[in-house]
């Protein structure tokens, strides 16, 4: 068996680090240079450190809402698929008219799929049309062309709503 070898390197290792400590021992010593007490911090440290975090996440805040409101171009968006409305439908559906090439495609988007609805010629928003897509159009259009979609797909409006 390879056990008495094994005590014996074993103890040649305790050996060498023990003659390692008894040099060390004998070395003289000089004593280290009292270390200066750390400046104990106060309210004012502690206040100006709790300002600047506030300060840093109401930039990132405000840099998020400016992003959001000015529709700040999203990284990977492609020039050939571009949206041009949407409208909500229910609560989880909607409708998305989508521009790719020179076609307008209607889409009916759900959590599960994608269907396509109708395809069209591209057209030119007019300017008074313009503003009243992006703010989504009278309730009441919305309201009817949601009816009207959901009669066409067969979905019962839900009591209350």
């Amino acid at each position: 068996m390879n056990l008495p070898r094994h005590l014996a390197r074993g103890a040649a290792v305790l050996a060498a680090c023990a003659a390692a400590l008894c040099a060390h021992a004998a070395l003289p010593t000089v004593p280290a240079p009292a270390a200066e007490a750390a400046p104990a911090v106060g309210a004012s440290g502690l206040l100006q450190a709790g300002l600047g975090m506030v300060l840093v996440l109401g930039l990132i805040f405000l840099c998020a809402w400016l992003a959001r409101r000015f529709g700040l171009p999203r990284f990977g968006g492609s020039a050939l698929v571009k949206v041009v409305g949407s409208a909500m439908v229910g609560q989880r559906e909607r409708v998305v008219v989508v521009e790719v090439g020179e076609t307008w495609l209607v889409l009916g988007v759900t959590a599960s799929q994608v269907n396509t609805l109708h395809s069209l010629p591209a057209q030119a928003l007019p300017a008074a049309s313009a503003p009243a897509a992006a703010h989504g159009g009278s309730a009441k259009a919305v309201e009817l062309f949601a009816q009207k979609l959901r009669d066409s797909l067969g979905i019962q409006p839900k009591p209350g709503a």
